[in-house]
């Protein structure tokens, strides 16, 4: 059978180590000189590698994915490097050493939701609110994870679309479902909606023979 690709490393060669450490860690990698002198940075699962080697012969380029593209930016310009803002999103800067950095939010992740001033999204935690103060929520969360595993968080918001399905959620996996799931909005439940919009719309018969 044959073999694949089991990982990749990307090898930067740069003239000053430390420098070089501290631009990659305004993206998240960490990480210290080895005994050869390279140095191995890791974010996550990711390993950067770094080879000292005076003057860099050839800049390389970098593509990065990262989960928030404008807070990786404000680091960059507030550390002192200038970012280039791209048509699709894209986001260009140059690393101490002449390499180019491009960078941009990961399609994957969902858009961060606003938050509010305790960490949760705003509405989710309106909605969240008065879903607490009425009755008929389900033990625990129905939504689940991505991969269909159950979740025991507490139901706290309710979902809706507009073909009628309704499902009750947690908070983490109501606002993933909203990101994710176009047709979603909240059902909170409260005297604002359609029912009793129209009833104070919808004028009764004999005030309407009066206006008329």
């Amino acid at each position: 059978m044959r073999s694949g690709v089991q990982a990749q490393v990307p090898v930067l060669y740069v003239g000053d180590a430390d420098a070089a450490r501290r631009f990659y860690a305004l993206f998240g990698y960490t990480g210290q000189p080895g005994e050869d002198g390279r140095s191995r940075l890791r974010c996550g699962e990711m390993t950067l590698l770094l080879v000292e080697a005076g003057p860099v012969p050839v800049p390389a380029a970098l593509y990065l994915y990262v989960d928030d593209d404008a807070a990786t930016a404000e680091r960059l310009v507030a550390a002192g490097h200038p970012v280039e803002h791209l048509p699709g999103g894209e986001c260009r800067t140059a690393d101490p050493d002449g390499n180019t950095i491009m960078f941009t939010r990961s399609s994957s992740l969902p858009a961060p939701a606003p938050q509010a001033a305790d960490g949760r999204p705003s509405q989710v935690r309106r909605a969240a609110q008065v879903a607490a103060r009425r009755d008929g929520a389900p033990g625990h969360c129905r939504i689940g994870g991505p991969r269909g595993e159950p979740c025991a968080e507490p139901a706290e918001v309710k979902l809706a679309d507009s073909w009628g399905d309704t499902v009750w959620g947690c908070l983490a996996h109501a606002d993933e479902a909203l990101v994710n799931a176009r047709g979603a909005f909240l059902a909170t439940e409260d005297s604002t909606g359609i029912a009793a919009y129209l009833a104070v719309r919808q004028a009764r018969p004999e005030a309407a023979a009066v206006a008329g």
